[in-house]
């Protein structure tokens, strides 16, 4: 039986206003999945002064390590997608007007496209998803299930020349703080990102903190398989986004098939498609989010997946673990989260890794 170090003594580093503007300009750059530049440019530009080591792989992966002091060290990586969904332009179908076909990138529903305001590709140039008015439609195409064929981009004759096949687009919305809540496109994942460099500029001093902010995990977790071969750690946290289906059941009745809730604390994952977390590590977070007064839940298991779902396969294994921030609409225009649960999803992760051990893992499993 192990010892759990005590969270007596930990300072969490304060999540405040300085955070939330750093999310807003996560969260309003455009990085859809291949095309991550705009937020791997932030990154730089936030964590240059704090990392004894910086890359960036041929993946267009961020790899960042803050080495600790002592020895032995644990080696951990924590992970962060930069990525979000959004759409690629695939044909000029009329070059005078601006008209697109285009391709959705990772997973969204064709149902809440139409009428959307789209940017385009790294200079926003503005867009909207279009589909024929409902006054022109017969009987069967109302009936008819909504798809990608029946829906163009369309920029405008002025705009037309300033786009091109293969740009990526994504939803021109703008991120909004309104109370409790966070409102924005791609919470998943610009919440972990966030999270992320607050934790390497606050790195706890006896690890070997490996952060990894990976590229194209909407289409596959593609990044996040390259970016853990490279770092070759002892184990890894995830930082993600998970939607919350707390919404009320359709007839009104007690939603009895949720998985994670907003106002809930962070989720920790037991399960999901691609992974069974690392029983010790799913112990250690529940250990550290009690001792340290820290609300938490569990992500129900279920569908969906994480980049753990790559990093745990890597080298001879790497135990792993996700945590995500629970939002609502995830994958459509707007996002909600509550700002509770992110500051509580960072003080988790922040307290946990203060309190790692060796003793962690060699614990039976």
């Amino acid at each position: 039986m192990t010892t759990q170090p005590s969270t007596e003594g930990i300072r969490l580093p304060r999540t405040g206003t300085s955070q939330i503007r750093l999310l807003e300009r996560l969260s309003n750059a455009c990085a859809v999945s291949g095309d991550e530049g705009e937020v791997r440019k932030i990154v730089l530009e936030e964590l240059r002064p704090h990392t004894d080591e910086m890359d960036i792989d041929a993946m267009g992966n961020v790899l960042i390590t803050r080495r600790g002091q002592g020895e032995p060290r644990l080696r951990v990586m924590l992970a962060a997608h930069m990525d979000e969904v959004g759409f690629m332009l695939v044909q000029n179908e009329d070059k005078e007007d601006g008209i697109y076909r285009f391709d959705i990138v990772g997973g969204i529903s064709a149902s809440c496209l139409a009428g959307q305001p789209v940017w385009i590709g790294r200079k926003h140039i503005p867009g909207v998803i279009g589909l024929k008015p409902v006054h022109l439609t017969t009987r069967d195409e109302v009936k008819t299930a909504l798809s990608i064929d029946s829906l163009r981009i369309d920029v405008g004759p002025g705009n037309s020349g300033k786009v091109k096949v293969g740009d990526r687009a994504t939803f021109a919305t703008r991120f909004d703080r309104r109370g409790p809540s966070l409102r924005g496109k791609a919470l998943d994942d610009r919440l972990g990102v966030a999270s992320l460099i607050e934790l390497v500029k606050n790195a706890p001093k006896h690890i070997d903190l490996l952060a990894a902010f990976t590229v194209q995990e909407e289409v596959g977790l593609r990044g996040a398989k390259v970016a853990a071969y490279a770092f070759h750690p002892d184990l890894a946290f995830v930082l993600d986004s998970t939607p919350a289906n707390d919404l009320p059941a359709w007839d009104k009745s007690e939603n009895a098939r949720y998985n994670t809730r907003l106002g809930a604390g962070p989720a920790i994952y037991l399960a999901d498609s691609s992974t069974l977390s690392d029983p010790r590590l799913v112990r250690h977070l529940i250990d550290t989010a009690e001792s340290a007064g820290i609300p938490y839940q569990f992500r129900q298991p279920g569908g969906g997946g994480t980049d753990a779902g790559a990093i745990h396969k890597q080298h001879a294994g790497i135990p792993s673990i996700s945590v995500s921030t629970p939002g609502r609409y995830l994958h459509t225009p707007i996002s909600i989260a509550r700002l509770s649960d992110w500051k509580n999803t960072f003080a988790l992760i922040y307290a946990a890794l203060t309190r790692l051990t060796l003793e962690i893992l060699q614990a039976e499993r």
